[in-house]
């Protein structure tokens, strides 16, 4: 079922049922009113009639019944009786036709004082009443009871307009709440239309995002976001395997150029050694290139290998691994390691050996000097960690990408490298819920700053 017809019929219930309520009370509270008044004409015609049977010695039977005959409040099918202390009649308003009662609703109103009674046919009211003039100390019971024909015509013809506004007012609702459920949704279904045309061929078309302010446009406003996302990580990947295909083939063209010479040629063994280290090198840099591939592919969710790692001592240690290589690099700590404070972090060793390993030996490798200065700050909840070149820096237009895969700034390119250290080093730092940012300004250096959360 289409959510239209779901938002029509959800709200066509709950209208028909608000209907039923609203009817159901307001004919609860006339048919009570009704009663309530009617039962109370009947207990001033019981009373009054009483008052002149017993209290009253110029009215006697006759004269009562010519008065209630004549009296313009009587009731339709209106009979009034009086019984004395012996449960004998003493007046019955009617001539033609016997009294009609109950004998035993007698025996109740004289220990319940008041009984009222109330059915399709007729209203009673049943009183218990003092004597004070005739029979002085003695009770006597009145009843009344009439047929009230007017006020429950009134409840008829209220029931029967509830009910034809009820049908009305649900018949109405059901097509309106259609109407305004098509109107309100059809921008959904424009939008879901415009979404079927958009193909990996025309990612870059985009949905009409309306005023911008209500429910549609923020949809098709996180739509397009989404769209530009999707749109760069095509691109990206795009560029990807573009340079990936671009790397692997330079060495691998070189590697068969040699294997293809030292097969077609008759050459000396100081030839062959050169061919041999020539593919040596190339198989070096494939495995270089192969690593860097590999790491950044492999999915980072080392999660056991979590433990809490003291940055200035790993540091440390990248800095001894270093030198036992004989690399022409050096490490300049600002301030000097043993003057911090011990710096925890929770993460993996490894990984974060090989994030500042990646950032050190590019900074080495662009300065002229081969100098990285490190510098190690902490705040209340982070640790901070700044490497520093004096190299060629990098170019404003160039560093929103250097941590794209295989891209390099053009100052670049002379260096060795495939572009994949800062990739691999972004996707570290976000592992451990950290970040990476640059400063840098072309012909005086760069200062990559990471930061990672304390334990």
């Amino acid at each position: 079922m289409f959510i239209r017809y779901k938002l029509a019929l959800l709200f066509s219930l709950v209208v028909a049922g608000l209907l039923t309520l609203f009817s159901a009370v307001i004919y609860q509270i006339s048919a009570s009113y009704r009663e309530e008044e009617f039962q109370g004409r009947l207990e001033n015609k019981a009373r009054t009639t009483a008052r002149y049977l017993m209290d009253v010695k110029e009215i006697d039977n006759e004269l009562l019944k010519i008065i209630d005959q004549n009296s313009l409040t009587s009731l339709f099918e209106e009979q009034v009786l009086v019984f004395d202390e012996h449960n004998r009649l003493l007046y019955s308003s009617l001539d033609d036709q016997p009294p009609q009662y109950d004998p035993a609703l007698l025996a109740e109103v004289r220990e319940e004082k008041r009984v009222e009674q109330s059915s399709d046919k007729i209203d009673l009211i049943a009183l218990a009443l003092p004597s004070s003039l005739k029979a002085s100390g003695s009770e006597y019971v009145v009843m009344a009871s009439a047929y009230d024909k007017f006020g429950k015509s009134k409840l008829i013809y209220l029931r029967n307009t509830l009910m034809i506004c009820w049908v009305v007012g649900v018949g109405l609702t059901v097509v309106v709440s259609g109407l305004l459920a098509g109107l309100f949704l059809r921008p959904i279904a424009t939008i879901n239309t415009q979404i079927q045309q958009i193909t990996a061929q025309n990612l870059k078309e985009r949905l009409p995002e309306g005023n911008g302010r209500d429910e549609m446009a923020q949809l098709a406003i996180n739509f397009n976001q989404m769209l530009n996302r999707l749109n760069l990580s095509f691109e990206q990947q795009k560029s990807f395997v573009s340079h990936a295909s671009h790397e692997l083939r330079t060495p691998l063209a070189a590697m068969k150029t040699d294997i293809q010479s030292g097969l077609e040629e008759a050459l000396s063994s100081e030839e062959y050694r050169l061919i041999l280290r020539d593919l040596f090198q190339d198989t070096q840099r494939l495995i270089g290139l192969t690593n860097g591939l590999l790491q950044l592919a492999r999915p980072l969710d080392p999660v056991l290998r979590r433990k809490l790692i003291s940055i200035p001592e790993l540091l440390l240690d990248i800095y001894a691994e270093l030198s036992s290589l004989r690399k022409a690099q050096k490490l300049v700590f600002e301030p000097l390691l043993d003057e911090r404070r011990e710096l925890l972090v929770p993460g993996d060793e490894a990984l974060l050996k090989t994030l500042f390993t990646n950032l050190i030996d590019n900074a080495c490798k662009y300065s002229p000097t081969h100098e990285a200065f490190i510098r190690i700050r902490s705040d209340a909840t982070h640790c901070l960690i700044d490497i520093e070149d004096k190299g060629i820096g990098i170019p404003p237009e160039d560093q929103e990408r250097v941590f794209g895969p295989f891209f390099r700034a053009n100052n670049a390119l002379i260096y060795s490298g495939y572009g994949i250290g800062l990739a691999v080093s972004q996707r570290i730092v976000e592992w451990h819920g950290g970040s990476i940012s640059l400063r840098s300004t072309l012909g005086q250096g760069s200062t990559f700053t990471v930061r990672l959360p304390l334990s």
